[in-house]
């Protein structure tokens, strides 16, 4: 989210500056001030970080609103280039990208879940919510009814406000693209930039949120490196600050492969949807080979046979995406463009692995059975 935050900076002021040409240095830049910002407000404000969330609620439905009204309106008025015709939008296919059709539709379907958000976020703050036993589900399932209503909107008004389609394509930032098309204006692009800018930067700070308690939890139940550090709480500041500057110090020095070879980069920041997913199955597959007998059911739960269906599917899906994910975006592929998450992926399991049964052998990794956050 941080490398999002600095191109979207970058590329307003690209729009902006036809002659200008963005580098790897001018990202990461921004990508440093937003980092250290975001970890210096959640470390020092800890009692407002509940007040920027609702913040961030109101601006991203906000900006939602403003956006769809902008794009659907102004195509075809004032002499702007008119709306893309409904069989553009419904009903043709181009994906000239080397692979099968339904290759393409699966590979595509990450960018349908990163619309709606990862679901575990909520997840996190557990310990730190009120009633979490109800309230984080309530919370989950509003994520994504509400990431699903309005990503499918804002998805159709994009796309009924391309004028160009294959302006696309040469464009280092094709969302800005599909701004100026909808408004013929370089600053209405920019000024539609600037509400997903308001959302990112939000975003930015509630990931030191959940990813500083992450580790922190982590490390309380033993299962982290150094946890006397990153499992203390600062009385003063009233939030784990050691293991959220560990996170700020992780994300900076990825930033800094970025600067030498943004192929390295994105396989790293790639990766991540393979290791989330393989954090998810860790919790899912173990409950049902073992008969779900080790769940302790709150207010929502699914007993019986639907139960093992849905988790049966669950793993089954993300072991079928485990590998869709691992290939290169479009064929042929070259060193640069290929592929590199499964590499990291599997290197990193199996160091992880190796970790913890050294530390499993001297005793320092305990059950991770007693923390919300860990769980």
């Amino acid at each position: 989210m941080s490398s999002i935050f600095g191109n979207t900076i970058v590329q307003m002021y690209a729009l902006n500056n036809p002659d200008f040409e963005a580098q790897a240095w001018h990202v990461f830049v921004v990508y440093l001030i937003s980092t250290w910002l975001a970890c210096f407000a959640v470390c020092v404000a800890n009692s407002a970080m509940p007040h920027v969330n609702k913040v961030g609620i109101y601006a991203i439905l906000g900006g939602f609103v403003i956006t769809i009204i902008t794009v659907c309106v102004m195509p075809g008025t004032g002499g702007r280039p008119p709306h893309a015709s409904s069989s553009f939008v419904w009903r043709e296919w181009q994906a000239d990208l080397g692979y099968p059709d339904g290759m393409v539709f699966l590979t595509g379907m990450l960018n349908g879940a990163f619309g709606v958000g990862p679901v575990d976020a909520t997840t996190h703050l557990a310990e730190e919510i009120p009633s979490p036993q109800r309230n984080v589900p309530i919370a989950i399932f509003l994520q994504v009814l509400i990431g699903f209503v309005t990503g499918f909107a804002y998805l159709i008004a994009l796309m009924y406000a391309i004028s160009d389609y294959d302006a696309l394509f040469v464009s280092p930032y094709p969302i800005a693209e599909i701004y100026r098309q909808a408004t013929n204006s370089t600053a209405g692009a920019i000024g539609l930039l600037s509400l997903i800018l308001i959302c990112i930067g939000l975003t930015v700070v509630g990931l030191y949120i959940t990813c500083g308690r992450t580790l922190w939890a982590l490390a309380r139940d033993g299962a982290a490196p150094f946890p006397k550090v990153f499992g203390h709480v600062h009385q003063k500041l009233k939030m784990p600050l050691w293991s959220t500057i560990a996170t700020a110090v992780l994300v900076t020095l990825l930033g800094i492969i970025y600067v030498g070879n943004t192929t390295a980069f994105n396989a790293f920041v790639g990766s991540f949807v393979l290791m989330s997913t393989s954090s998810f199955l860790a919790c899912i597959l173990p409950n049902l080979l073992t008969g779900r007998r080790n769940i302790t059911y709150g207010p929502f739960h699914l007993r019986g046979a639907l139960g093992f269906v849905l988790n049966a599917v669950a793993c089954i899906y993300m072991l079928a995406f485990f590998v869709i994910y691992c290939f290169p975006p479009a064929l042929p592929t070259t060193a640069a463009s290929m592929n590199y998450a499964s590499l990291l992926w599997g290197g990193f399991t199996i160091i992880m692995g190796l970790w913890w049964l050294l530390g499993a052998r001297k005793g320092y990794v305990g059950p991770l059975t007693t923390g919300g956050g860990a769980q």
